[in-house]
């Protein structure tokens, strides 16, 4: 089992962007690593002269290296950055919004979680497009990840496997209009919540997180525990989304279960003293609630 580190979705300082990648490349135990802007096109410029060099970091330390396209195109600038992105990257471009396809057909590439993938005559058709390997929809169950699984052999399907699930983007910022902001002049005050700003119900219980134009959940998707049973349908690999506690650490639970050098449940337990109070979710993988835990019955 491969393990892939999606971009970051957050709003983080760009040092401290840069800082979080140099650690990747120098210690954490990934085998893919996705760079790029996914969730405002606004956001890209503070870190776009650094990416370069963090690539070059990353393939110099082994690590394949993905470019990932926005999620959502609303505006003529980014229908040609997209163009631009799909056209003239020489690494592999991740495409998280179906307006790069067109530029990218007959040429390898990769499909981020974003595309809608949710039955065999989808799937078929993108590897027939030259999609190399797929980011599954994180609501997907078991039963229709196995389906996708044998039904197209030669795309190589990924899951999300831990972080913030994303639910929603859209095209206005919720972020702006809370702080009585335009999405036009925002400030960037995303950029307060490095981790997502957590939404409560009226009555107080914690509910959703949200980033910007985008809405996550308020748990951290876990399936660390389901690596046996995903690996024994064909996944190759899984997805660790960057949260701000020590990903590093995930990704070495992560590692460690995959290789057998600790069983499902230690994992847990170790995901459970890195991550502190925030809960874990992987109901979507039973045909539950998102936000439900199923923990895997001891063997």
């Amino acid at each position: 089992m491969k393990l892939t580190l999606g971009p970051v979705l957050y709003n983080w300082e760009p040092s401290i962007w840069r800082d979080f990648y140099y650690r990747v490349a120098d210690e954490m135990p990934v085998d893919t690593v996705c760079v790029g802007e996914v969730v405002c096109s606004k956001r890209l410029p503070f870190f776009q002269d650094v990416v370069p060099e963090v690539v070059e970091r990353l393939m110099r330390a082994g690590k394949e290296v993905l470019l990932s396209s926005l999620a959502l195109v609303t505006l003529e600038r980014e229908r040609k950055q997209i163009a631009s992105l799909a056209k003239e990257a020489d690494l592999l471009v991740e495409v998280n919004d179906v307006t790069a396809l067109v530029h990218l057909a007959g040429r390898p590439h990769a499909i981020g979680p974003y595309v809608n993938v949710y039955n065999e005559g989808t799937l078929a058709w993108l590897g027939r497009n030259g999609a190399r390997q797929v980011c599954l929809p994180p609501e997907l169950p078991v039963s229709s990840i196995s389906a996708l699984a044998t039904a197209c052999p030669d795309v190589a399907l990924e899951v999300w496997a831990f972080g913030r699930l994303p639910l929603a983007i859209s095209a206005r910022c919720y972020h702006a209009r809370l702080h009585k902001l335009t999405k036009d002049n925002c400030q960037f005050v995303c950029g307060k919540d490095p981790d997502g700003l957590p939404v409560d119900t009226l009555d107080g219980q914690r509910f959703l997180a949200v980033n910007g134009v985008q809405t996550l959940s308020t748990t951290y998707a876990n399936l660390i525990e389901n690596i046996p049973d995903l690996a024994a349908l064909g996944i190759a690999s899984c997805r660790l989304s960057p949260q701000t506690c020590d990903m590093v650490a995930v990704a070495a639970a992560f590692r460690d279960v995959a290789d057998g050098r600790l069983s499902p449940e230690e994992g847990r337990r170790a995901l459970s003293e890195i991550c502190g109070e925030i809960p874990f979710s992987n109901g979507f993988l039973f045909g539950k609630a998102g936000v439900d835990y199923r923990a895997r019955s001891p063997e």
